[in-house]
């Protein structure tokens, strides 16, 4: 049973007076309120690797990883999370009784099939009915994600090995056979490119390889699996349903004089190596020689899924300076000096949010798009009266939803916004130490606690207005 009772409401309203105070502290000078298109739909988004405990499912690679000495910043793993599969009803009162009407949550593949491969675990499908019908009984719209990094350990080979595109897609008609008639909107992956460097490439991910070869399977495969198991959920879903990709998309620039070329070494292979396959283009002639071993006759036609809408992950630009010797031969250097930084250390740069949708109108044919993840991790206080005062996160969100309104404005197709995340809860190798819930969790207890952003970001989604 959800915490949030009778004087939820009297919470809510005594938050937002709060919230309104931070809000204008927050900011430089007031300003006339930006507004959005009507229909433009404003959400929370959180995955199952981050919030569900392991309790009946099977192992995922996040598991494995995080039992390696060192692996994450705090020593946690993800056994716990934020107790989702029991809080949901909780967490999905704070969101709605906030205002906000959609909820981007994730199906954990080792819930739906432990081994990866063949028979499905009925109780995990049974829970995300649950859940979808819960969300639905508060009139919130869900958008679900098939794949956010939580691969099934027992798929030996991961995303080294073809076959493992072909397991998803089967995967992916399993859940659009049995949400289908509920959940009108899917992704089909969350950012395979993160997968790919940070997991294939650098090592700081699950499964903690670094090499080349590893970097550019995961790449072929991850976009063939979302080739795949979008045409998989096409063949299932009722008409009307709607099939996504989410992305990392930064824009890249040079750190320093002489960067250019680590600044576009990283475009293509952070953006575009996803972005321009998906478009039904050619993936960026550089990787030509890595790829050419992976590519099969009728890849790139399976790959070009021409998703109904896309989902864009934004946190910031990346800065960037060339690694000679390294697996991608460039990494990050420093921001401008003077760019604000969040808790950790990522830069403050709501206009890269405007310059990144201007792209993607620009020079990918206007597609439909949601912002799927927008939030900035920040060091909050103690709780006062019942609530946890976060001007930061709402001077954070405040400006990069100023970008998402222009943007609007400029005719780029937002249709909406999502924030990363409802709760705070586990940041994978960084593990629970980065706060980047709009909801504290205690740790001990599970007990969720608002921030005076959960009652800001409401008052704008109510008014559909930057506040």
């Amino acid at each position: 049973m959800a915490r949030a009772g009778a004087g939820f409401k009297a919470v809510l309203r005594r938050r937002a007076l709060l919230a309104g105070a931070a809000a204008l502290a927050a900011s430089p000078a007031a300003a006339a309120p930006e507004r959005f298109p009507e229909g433009f739909l404003w959400g929370v988004a959180a995955s199952a690797p981050q919030t569900e405990g392991a309790a009946g499912r099977g192992l995922s690679i996040w598991d494995v990883f995080a039992a390696r000495p060192g692996a994450i910043r705090d020593g946690s793993n993800p056994s716990v999370g934020t107790g989702f599969e029991t809080f949901y009803p909780e967490d999905l009162d704070l969101t709605a009784g906030a205002g906000l009407r959609a909820f981007r949550f994730s199906i954990a593949w080792p819930r739906v099939q432990p081994q990866g491969a063949g028979a499905m675990n009925e109780p995990g499908l049974a829970l995300y009915d649950r859940i979808v019908d819960a969300m639905l009984a508060r009139g919130i719209r869900p958008f679900a994600t098939l794949f956010h990094w939580d691969l099934p350990a027992a798929l030996r080979g991961g995303w080294l090995d073809r076959d493992t595109a072909y397991r998803l897609a089967d995967y992916a008609a399993i859940v659009g056979r049995r949400l289908g008639d509920r959940v009108r909107d899917f992704m089909v992956l969350n950012e395979p490119g993160v997968v790919a460097i940070l997991g294939h490439a650098l090592g700081r991910h699950a499964p903690g390889l670094a090499s080349r070869t590893a970097w550019a399977a995961a790449m072929h495969h991850q976009n063939l699996a979302q080739g795949l198991g979008a045409a998989a959920l096409r063949s299932v879903l009722p008409a009307g349903a709607r099939i996504g990709a989410a992305l990392s998309l930064q824009p890249c620039r040079p750190a320093a004089p002489g960067a250019e070329e680590a600044a576009r070494i990283w475009d293509d292979a952070w953006n575009r190596a996803y972005l321009d396959p998906l478009f039904g283009r050619p993936y960026p002639a550089r990787f030509a020689a890595d790829l050419a071993p992976l590519l099969r006759a009728e890849d790139m036609r399976r790959i070009a899924a021409r998703p109904d809408f896309l989902g864009v992950n934004y946190y910031s630009r990346m800065h960037m300076v060339p690694a000679p010797g390294s697996v991608l031969g460039a990494t990050w250097g420093a921001a401008p000096p003077g760019t604000p930084m969040t808790a950790l250390d990522w830069p403050v740069e709501p206009d890269g949010l405007l310059e990144q949708l201007r792209d993607l109108r620009d020079a990918y044919g206007n597609p439909e798009v949601f912002i799927t993840e927008n939030g900035a991790a920040y060091t909050d206080p103690p709780a006062q009266g019942g609530v946890i005062a976060d001007p930061d996160r709402i001077g954070f969100l405040r400006a990069h939803l100023g970008q998402a309104a222009r943007a609007c404005a400029e005719g780029c197709r937002l249709r909406g916004y999502f924030t990363w995340t409802l709760t705070d809860n586990f940041e994978w190798a960084e593990g629970f130490v980065p706060k980047f819930g709009l909801v504290a969790v205690d740790r001990r207890t599970l007990r969720r606690t608002p921030k005076q952003s959960l009652a800001w970001l409401g008052g704008c989604a109510r008014g559909n207005v930057v506040t």
